[in-house]
């Protein structure tokens, strides 16, 4: 019975539920601002966050429509949607992909290289002011804390999706 109790009971050291539920708020709140700051920096060359994420993909020359919708929880209609109005704003050009007809292949225009070089450049003044500024070792413990919690998560929802079936 005492090992069963020592080994549900939390240690000293253990962080305590309103700890969790401190660092849980902080997680939401620095997500929160996370999406703010993606939204502004979108907004100010012009663009809604999503459109954004399109044209970051295409710049990498590996964009797939498909895919990309997959990996982002979206549909092809939303991203087609996505890429008629990046089209509309004459950010991307879309051609007929070599060898499938049935295949488009999608490129930055000029215009839309300059956007994503200011969209590149803004954020880097992000980071050289509010992250480069921090105490390096705090930010590698940061990193080394998100990576676990991040382990943690996707191992917990993993077990929990399994559960249901």
């Amino acid at each position: 019975m005492a090992s069963r109790s020592a080994a549900t009971s939390p240690s000293p050291s253990s962080p305590s539920v309103a700890d969790a539920h401190a660092a849980i708020a902080c997680l939401a709140r620095l997500a929160e601002l996370y999406r703010q700051r993606r939204e502004q920096l979108a907004e100010s060359v012009d663009l809604s966050d999503p459109q954004w994420g399109v044209l970051e993909e295409i710049s990498t020359e590996h964009f797939m429509p498909s895919l990309f919708a997959r990996h982002r929880d979206s549909s092809a209609a939303a991203v087609s949607k996505i890429l008629r109005q990046l089209l509309d704003k004459g950010l991307i050009l879309a051609a007929i992909a070599k060898g499938d007809a049935r295949q488009r292949h999608y490129s930055l225009t000029a215009r839309g290289k300059r956007v994503m070089d200011r969209l590149r450049e803004a954020r880097e003044a992000a980071v050289r002011e509010v992250w480069l500024t921090l105490d390096k070792k705090a930010m590698h413990q940061f990193t080394e804390f998100g990576s676990l919690l991040v382990t943690r998560l996707e191992r917990y929802a993993a077990s929990a999706s399994s559960t249901k079936e």
